[in-house]
């Protein structure tokens, strides 16, 4: 007797194991479970996370930069760095120069400004093509909205214009009622005895 309870004690324990582990596997996300009908997903791990950048505030920026570079006010201020740059290497004392006569350092930078401000330039007029395609594809589609409303109203005067040809006016109603008590009255002196000239 003892046997046979250890035997179904034991054939529980194995439903229960087996019923267990078909729950997990259940319960297990499908991106995990390997399917032979399915492509491996392939993820490259890198080491250096790359930056996230926010395109649409870094677009912003440059369109700011690119129209603060378009006035007048930046190429003052751009002037008289420049003259302050090579007055003060010249004019000042040795000990404070720290760009003698060919400049370089002031070239390195007017270098550096201009590789760095032809990107931010191009990023602007990138962005400004791009709402100057939303701009006119909603001026295409108006027009194109403008030109069936067109059509429709041109239509239906068209057929307002054939329905009023058809209707009567007042000129012809006129014309007719006077023309039937013309008939009418001339009926009626052909059918009075009392008239003159009528043999009797």
């Amino acid at each position: 007797m003892g046997e046979k309870d250890r035997r179904d004690r034991h054939d529980r324990h194995d439903r229960s194991e087996r019923h267990d582990r078909h729950d997990r596997a259940e319960r297990r996300p499908e991106s995990r479970v390997v399917r032979l009908d399915q492509p491996t997903d392939v993820r490259r791990r890198s080491f250096v996370r790359r930056p996230q950048v926010r395109q649409d505030a870094f677009g912003i920026f440059a369109e700011q930069f690119a129209r603060f570079m378009g006035t007048a006010r930046f190429l003052i201020y751009m002037t008289l760095f420049v003259i302050f740059w090579v007055l003060w290497n010249i004019l000042a004392p040795e000990s404070l120069r720290f760009d003698d006569y060919p400049f370089i350092f002031l070239t390195l930078m007017l270098s550096l400004q201009a590789s760095y401000a032809a990107p931010l330039i191009l990023l602007a007029q990138n962005r400004q093509e791009v709402r100057d395609r939303v701009v006119n594809e909603q001026d295409r589609q108006a027009n194109a909205r403008a030109h069936a409303d067109m059509e429709y109203l041109a239509r239906e005067v068209a057929s307002l214009r054939m329905s009023v040809g058809e209707v009567a006016t007042r000129d012809f109603m006129r014309s007719e009622l006077r023309n039937l008590v013309e008939e009418l009255t001339g009926d009626d002196d052909e059918d009075d005895p009392d008239t003159p000239g009528r043999p009797s």
